[in-house]
């Protein structure tokens, strides 16, 4: 087999074409087709097609969903608020329009393929102002934020390339169990710290190796696995890829994970903060292209950045706090940052430093990019990726300078914090001039009232916490 040229990114085999879908489906080894949109929570949602009907119609002409999809708390109740979607104006139908470049198998499912879609409004679809919106884009979808942003470096020439690092704890208990034990008690998959134990991550072993030959039999490049620091907690890394692409795949595996843990009898979470211990993480590694695949982000300045670079970290650093509900959407998401837990506190970018928000990694050319180390496993990677586009271009269009890169401990240095709370947070988005200018007044509106959504659930909730601390001695 020829070597594909040096740095090429080669679409891996589970991915198939709409005529080879034709002759799975004559050949009767594919008989089901998902068609998934991501909801605000990160979360696929969708349905289950006949091969046939999709070919038929669904390609052509979209397939419909409740316009609620994108008006409901974690628990997929209607609650207010939202402009797009209500009682009043009846919760009409999104058309959910296949990107059909995403067409792939789904091997953890018998006879099944999968492809993401794009919302547009149905012919009953009407904005908040009540205009006609018939086969016009959802401004709101998470999906079609991040190729707005994608379209504004596509007008200069430029391109995103992005890689996640998801961390996530096992546990030996199925999902159903952890939900009739309040999640109480479950007997993590590894006892003890196995960060890079290859004796610790062999006991994990046979569910880990199934997981990634899924992946990469659904078109995914799968390099490593490894054991993290918490009880029973992991990672499996992926090659970067462009931005789209990279999130599509970060939302299928996340989703197919859990379910390959479910049929194995297990169960995983990508939970922030799940217990006392180191939390999950989820790194964002981004850097720039020209239309010609040059590296836009390396030059001949300090630590091998260009002019472009350092505006575009500088960027990150000045729009941090506007942007940080879009790295950390949950109230639990905050319970990451805490010093010494390899979450950071600090707004400050360092060489090499883990300590820091922004970590910039890689020599020079390709492999240099900056790793954004606020987002936790619970984080939606489409609008996270839009938040980094937006601030790296607001960093390069008003040529923000870079302050000197932070040496040494940075959870001591002083600096400005990350966000402790979901509340600042959503009051930093609500109020922010730049996030009105980058993603516009429906966007911003629209994820504020999901954050003042959970906010009002958190606010009512009685937890364990309290329960223990006051019901007999206050």
């Amino acid at each position: 087999m020829a070597s594909p040229p040096k740095g090429a990114i080669v679409p891996n085999r589970g991915l198939l074409t709409l005529e080879q879908l034709w002759v799975e489906v004559e050949a009767e080894r594919i008989d089901t087709v998902l068609i998934v949109v991501t909801d605000m929570q990160g979360r696929l949602q969708g349905k289950r097609l006949s091969a046939r009907y999709f070919l038929e119609e669904v390609v052509a002409h979209g397939s419909e969903g409740c316009n609620y999809l994108l008006a409901v708390d974690v628990d997929m109740n209607t609650v207010d608020g939202y402009a797009m979607s209500s009682w009043e104006r009846g919760y009409g139908d999104f058309v959910m329009r296949p990107d059909m470049p995403t067409l792939r198998w789904l091997p953890w499912h018998p006879g099944s393929a999968l492809v993401f879609a794009d919302l547009g409004w149905g012919a009953e679809g009407r904005s908040h102002g009540g205009e006609e919106r018939d086969g016009t884009d959802v401004v709101a979808s998470p999906r079609q934020i991040l190729r707005r942003q994608l379209a504004r470096l596509a007008e200069r020439g430029w391109g995103a390339y992005v890689g996640t690092e998801l961390e996530f704890l096992v546990f030996q208990d199925t999902y159903e169990e952890a939900w009739n034990r309040r999640y109480h008690g479950l007997t993590p998959a590894n006892q003890y710290n196995v960060d890079y134990s290859v004796m610790g991550t062999s006991r994990v072993e046979p569910l880990l190796r199934r997981i990634r030959n899924a992946m990469d039999g659904a078109g995914m490049y799968v390099e490593s696995a490894k054991g993290e620091c918490n009880l029973g907690q992991h990672e499996i890394a992926f090659r970067y890829a462009d931005a789209l692409s990279t999130c599509d795949n970060h939302v299928l595996y996340k989703t197919g994970a859990k379910e390959i843990a479910a049929q194995e009898g297990r169960s995983i979470t990508f939970m922030a903060k799940p217990n006392e211990r180191e939390g999950n993480s989820c790194h964002i590694h981004i850097s720039l292209r020209d239309r010609d695949g040059t590296p836009i982000m390396a030059g001949d300045g300090p630590h091998g950045l260009s002019e472009i670079g350092a505006h575009f970290i500088a960027g990150q650093l000045a729009c941090m706090r506007d942007f940080t509900l879009l790295y950390a959407p949950n109230v639990n998401s905050y319970k990451r940052y805490t010093p010494g837990s390899f979450a950071p506190t600090a707004i400050k970018w360092g060489r090499d430093n883990r300590t820091c928000a922004l970590r910039l990694v890689g020599h020079s050319g390709p492999s240099l990019r900056v790793e954004n180390r606020v987002p936790g496993g619970d984080v939606n990677p489409y609008l996270a990726v839009s938040a980094l586009i937006a601030a790296g271009l607001h960093g390069i269009e008003n040529e923000l300078p870079l302050e000197e890169a932070y040496e040494g401990n940075a959870y001591t240095s002083g600096a400005d914090q990350v966000r402790a709370t979901l509340r600042e947070a959503a009051a930093d988005w609500t109020g922010s001039d730049l996030a009105r200018a980058a993603f516009g007044d429906e966007v911003v509106d629209h994820y504020a009232n999901n954050a003042n959504v959970e906010l009002a659930a958190y606010d009512r909730a009685v937890t364990d916490w309290e329960l223990f601390r006051n019901f007999e001695r206050t």
